[in-house]
């Protein structure tokens, strides 16, 4: 039997495929038309659909997180444009169209062009808020460049007039739709921004992406940009995006919603000022009741600070001073009469006057020297000897020493 070389299993082979299919730089990126056939939404989020043609059909599928590539609801036998790319599911064997996008077809075109003019702008910094300028809160004149005929027009006139009816409205009538209508569009807005408009809202009704196409145009986004007066597109429906929506100041998702954008409410206004009224009635009275408060404190202030009420207010003090220091005199006194007295009671303790009434008797020599030893007298000298009724002049006939009990 004849040997076999270079066995491969069958998962070398398909990984082998997958990066063949990885490396080709056509597959990671590009756009295939045919029509939907068996298109399942998974409770996942992820759509799985086929996409045929006259010649043949390939597997597709787009995963929950790439959903905001799709704009509408997929369907069988949609004729539709898929972006993606081409890869090999490794378990099956087989490769499939993993779809980051998806348009109608015929739209295809437009909206590559759209998001290559898209990135173009946005790189310049058309885009960048801080070019956005402020819609001013309440307007006097408001401009207009849609058509003259259509529900966009009527809608912006009914709703501004009825938000506001001293709002005047200048309408240019310009031409929103086919060749002429990047050329109109452009003039429109130059012309209202030559009349000085405080605010203008530029678009239309709602159409298909043809339709609104004008509006994607590099022209009418630079005269957007350039617009020294602030601009709020209002193209198609809410789900329709164009161009100038990222250059304008304010994107409105109607022509209905810019009119409320652009035109304050007028009685709103008017409320809101009755608010603002009240309030203020009520600072002023509050105010008021302080103010007088303030002035009935300072008159308060005043009587008791005038001169009459000082000088009154002294002489009582004085009063109270001299009520004060004749009870501290007669206080004093008191404690001085009473503390006299138990001097004299002292005094009469110590006097000597006292011992000689108690029967005692005072000795001094001729000197009057109080003699108190018999060392300090000899014989035959005089001494007096005082007695409580008088005094004895005496001659000292002699002396003589006793010792003491202490001794």
């Amino acid at each position: 039997m004849r040997q076999i070389r270079n066995v491969y299993t069958v998962g070398q082979l398909n990984s082998y495929i997958k990066n063949m299919f990885t490396q080709d730089y056509l597959l990671q990126s590009l756009f295939v038309k045919g029509e939907v056939s068996n298109c399942k939404y998974h409770s996942s989020g992820h759509i799985y659909f086929t996409l045929k043609d006259s010649k043949g059909t390939v597997s597709c599928v787009m995963f929950a997180g790439n959903r905001s590539g799709l704009s509408f609801r997929l369907a069988e036998g949609q004729q539709v444009v898929v972006g993606g790319t081409v890869d090999v599911y490794e378990r099956d064997g087989k490769y499939q169209l993993y779809a980051h996008q998806i348009v109608l077809d015929g739209v295809g075109l437009l909206y590559e062009k759209y998001e290559q003019l898209k990135r173009e702008l946005e790189e310049l910094g058309m885009f960048a808020p801080e070019y956005k300028q402020p819609i001013p809160k309440f307007v006097h004149t408001l401009g207009v460049v849609t058509a003259d005929t259509g529900a966009a027009v009527r809608d912006i006139i009914q709703i501004a007039s009825r938000r506001n009816p001293y709002v005047q409205i200048i309408l240019y009538p310009a031409i929103v739709q086919g060749e002429a209508a990047v050329e109109s569009i452009v003039r429109g807005i130059r012309a209202l921004e030559r009349l000085g408009v405080d605010v203008m809202i530029v678009g239309r009704g709602g159409g298909s992406i043809e339709d609104l196409w004008a509006f994607n145009e590099r022209e009418v986004a630079q005269a957007v940009f350039d617009c020294s007066v602030p601009v709020i597109s209002a193209v198609g429906h809410e789900t329709d995006t164009t161009i100038i929506d990222f250059v304008s100041d304010l994107r409105a998702p109607t022509p209905s919603a810019a009119a409320e954008l652009a035109v304050a409410d007028i009685h709103d206004t008017l409320e809101e000022l009755a608010a603002y009224r009240e309030m203020l009635f009520k600072l002023i009275r509050r105010r008021c009741l302080l103010e007088r408060a303030h002035s009935a404190a300072c008159l308060r202030q005043l009587r008791t600070l005038s001169p009459a009420s000082r000088i009154r207010e002294q002489r009582m003090r004085s009063l109270q001073l001299e009520e004060h220091l004749k009870d501290r005199m007669q206080e004093i006194c008191g404690e001085r009469r009473h503390m006299l007295a138990l001097y004299i009671e002292r005094m009469r303790a110590l006097s000597p006057l006292e011992k000689l009434s108690s029967g005692f008797s005072y000795v001094e020599d001729e000197c009057g020297n109080n003699i108190r030893s018999v060392e300090q007298i000899k014989a035959d000298e005089r001494i007096r000897i005082r007695v409580r009724d008088g005094a004895i002049d005496a001659k000292v006939i002699d002396t003589h020493r006793e010792e003491s009990q202490n001794e």
